[in-house]
Formats: structure tokens, C-alpha cells, sequence
């Protein structure tokens, strides 16, 4: 579905120091750095997968996801979408794709959501009945129905963002692509943002490229995930994958009966202990969890276990850490 080989893009970005001396001689003989925003970028997306694009800031995610949406040319390389070349076809490809920018909006600022809504059912061309079943759908899943009169300068930023998605859902797109989209967003929105994502996706069959800095949002979402990071690929691959490689510790945390016997097991070191309760770091390649959980009921009369892997955060920061990026 989307075949992406190749791209390059760099960017001249002005530099002067500060003052005016330094003002006026950029106006005279201004300087400029080049940007290598893109370094052969290269990958391939099949129909109905959610895919997590992540890196840090200045990586290259906004730039891919302008350049496969249309809005950037690249300096080299080619990009197929559903057989179109997104810069040289965008007529024919913005039918097939939704965007949403988490700091960017479609939506018209002083007028009614649903304005908004009806011009671009103009603009997309999408006929009466098709158009009216999309705002249906939409409406009722992502509980729009007391926001269409509502001016946007007025909704919240949650209630901004939903409008967005809807917005951008409206022609019934094939792909999406999603940067950023539940920036700033409360908890409860961010839930259902990523319910609604899930919902289409598997109703709909719905492409989705997720670009963010939330890793909950990847974990919610995406079981495939590209790295950029210096404008290259680094890594791609399943998040199973990434987490089976840099998850070599899980934490257990044990309820039990009155006890203050000591507790020494190999491959685990104590996080915290009491007489009524014990935390551990349990090191994954020396021995199992299930394993120490046998030998702690030999000892203890064990009342509640539970047991956590390593936050998704830490092992991003790791792969980040790993690639020097």
C-alpha cells in the first residue's frame, strides 16, 4: 500500500549572531547552514496496519509524514501510495488520505465545527448519502453531537482534537496519518482518541501512521514501530520485539503474612521490604519470575502477587541511548 524507497530532503536554514550590526550584514551577505532533514528513508506499510513512526525531536517524522502526505517535494527518492506519487498526484491522493497535525488545524476558527464540516464535503466532492453516513458514524463515535454548533475558538483542546480526526475522517480516507494527535490532551481524551483509532482501524480496515512522543500511545496502538533518528532509519520491527530486547528486568511486588525472614535469591535484588510486604527487580536472564515466585511461597505465605515490566518509556530512552540520537 505505501512503498516509500529512498527519499532525501534537506533544508537551508538562516544563522546570524545576535545584534543589529549583525541584522544589517544578513541583509547584505546573509549565511546559511544545510539541514540533512532526510537520509534514505526507506519502508514499506501494508493495508490495515498502525504503525508508530518515532524518534526525537528533529529526527525527520514531521518530514516524512508532509512528504508521503503531499505537502513537501524531496530532494531525491520515490514514494508510491496506492499507486501515486503523492507530490506529483495530489488531487487523486488526498482522496485516499486523512491528516492530522496535533498543533495544526483544518478547522475553519470563527465559524460552527460543522461549517467546517460541510465545506469539506464540497471540497471532497462526497456525495449526499455518503457524506451524511460518514457524519453519523463519526458523531456517535467520537461524541461530537454537542460540539458541531460550537464555534473552534471556543472548544477545548480535546474537543478540538476530536473534531480534527473526524474532520480529516470525513471522505472515508484509506490511510491516516496522525502527528501528534493527542498532544496536550487529558487523559480521558486520550483514551478515547485511541479507542476511536482502534475502532476504525479494525472496522474500516483504516491504514494508520502515528507519529508521537507518547509511548503510551504507541503501546495502545502500534505493534510495529520505525525509529528515525538523524534523519536515517535505525530500527524496524514489532514492539514485542523491542521490548524482549531491552526488557531484561520485571519488578514483583509480594503481599504475605507477618514474616521477617530473610530472602536471598540469585538474579533478583530487593527494591523494598517490610515484614508484610516485598518489592524486587527480578533479572530476566538469570532466572524466571515464575521461578521466584516458587521459591518465595516456600517461605511465605503469599496473600497477593503482581507483577510489572519495564515502563516503555525507559526502553525508548535506552534505544535512543543506543543509537546516540
Amino acid at each position: 500500500m505505501i512503498e516509500v524507497q529512498n527519499l532525501n530532503k534537506t533544508f537551508k536554514v538562516a544563522k546570524r549572531k545576535a545584534g543589529l550590526g549583525a541584522a544589517v550584514k544578513s541583509l547584505f551577505k546573509p549565511e546559511y547552514t544545510t539541514v540533512q532533514a532526510l537520509q534514505d528513508i526507506s519502508f514499506n506499510i501494508d493495508d490495515g496496519e498502525i504503525v508508530g513512526y518515532i524518534g526525537p525531536n528533529g529526527a525527520g517524522k514531521s518530514t516524512t509524514i508532509k512528504i508521503i502526505s503531499g505537502i513537501l517535494v524531496p530532494d531525491s527518492g520515490n514514494c508510491s501510495i496506492l499507486g501515486h506519487t503523492p507530490w506529483k498526484n495530489r488531487i487523486e491522493h488526498v482522496k485516499n488520505i486523512g491528516v492530522v497535525f496535533g498543533q495544526r488545524s483544518q478547522l475553519w476558527w470563527d465559524v460552527p465545527v460543522i461549517d467546517s464540516f460541510n465545506l469539506l464535503k464540497d471540497i471532497y466532492k462526497i456525495p449526499d448519502k455518503e457524506y451524511k453516513n460518514s457524519l453519523d458514524l463519526l458523531t456517535s463515535t467520537l461524541d461530537l453531537s454537542t460540539l458541531l454548533s460550537t464555534p473552534v475558538r471556543q472548544l477545548s483542546l480535546g474537543q478540538r482534537m476530536r473534531c480534527e480526526i473526524g474532520a480529516s475522517l470525513l471522505h472515508n480516507p484509506k490511510i491516516l496519518f496522525l502527528d501528534e494527535p493527542t498532544i496536550g490532551l487529558d487523559a480521558v481524551s486520550k483514551i478515547a482518541v485511541r479507542n476511536f483509532i482502534k475502532t476504525i482501524n479494525k472496522e474500516k480496515k483504516v491504514t494508520v501512521i502515528l507519529t508521537t512522543h507518547d509511548m503510551n500511545d504507541i503501546e495502545a496502538l502500534a505493534e510495529r514501530i520505525i525509529l528515525i533518528g538523524k534523519g536515517k532509519i535505525l530500527l524496524d520491527g514489532t514492539l514485542t520485539e523491542l521490548k524482549n530486547r531491552f526488557a531484561t528486568h520485571k519488578t514483583l511486588t509480594v503481599d504475605f503474612a507477618e514474616n521477617n525472614e530473610a530472602i536471598h535469591i540469585e538474579g533478583t535484588t530487593i527494591l523494598s521490604r517490610s515484614s508484610e510486604s516485598l518489592s524486587m527487580s527480578i533479572d530476566l536472564d538469570k532466572i524466571k519470575v515464575s521461578e521466584v515466585i516458587g521459591l518465595l511461597s516456600n517461605k511465605l505465605d503469599i496473600l497477593d502477587v503482581s507483577v510489572e515490566s519495564r515502563p516503555i518509556e525507559e526502553i525508548i530512552v535506552d534505544l535512543y541511548k543506543e543509537y546516540e540520537i
